[in-house]
């Protein structure tokens, strides 16, 4: 099966024979998917809230305290959805899911790497300042 996101990335041939694939420029990618005013201010709560739900997750799990994991999946499962349809406003859509392990690779990278570092590059307030509106 052809991954359908692989053609966004970039490859690099190195010396020792071995390619490595690595994202486009993060600005100009990320700022693809991410042009509506209203989905960016979406993203600025609903990743805080996806990472803060992981903590819940795995502290409620590690010290017994289940209410904690409890709410911790229900802000996991409302970031996601309200992403989800943040992006529905977006003129170009997400690509789709090649599958639940591309989908779990996926929103993990984007709520713990791509997001963070698209706010803190300045990549989103300059997205914003230039949004369709």
């Amino acid at each position: 099966m052809a991954v359908a996101h692989i053609d966004a990335f970039d490859e690099e041939e190195r010396s020792d024979g071995r390619t490595l694939v690595y994202p486009p420029a993060m600005d100009q990618d990320y700022a693809r998917f991410h042009r509506d005013p209203g989905n960016m201010l979406i993203h600025i709560v609903a990743v805080p809230a996806f990472i803060y739900g992981t903590w819940l997750v795995l502290s409620g799990v590690l010290a017994g305290r289940w209410l904690g994991a409890v709410f911790g999946l229900a802000a996991i499962g409302v970031s996601l959805a309200v992403q989800g349809i943040g992006h529905k406003r977006e003129p170009t859509p997400p690509l789709p899911f090649d599958g639940p392990g591309d989908f779990i690779k996926r929103i993990l990278t984007e709520q713990f790497y791509r997001f963070p570092m698209f706010v803190l590059t300045g990549g989103w307030f300059r997205a914003l300042r230039s949004a369709d509106h």
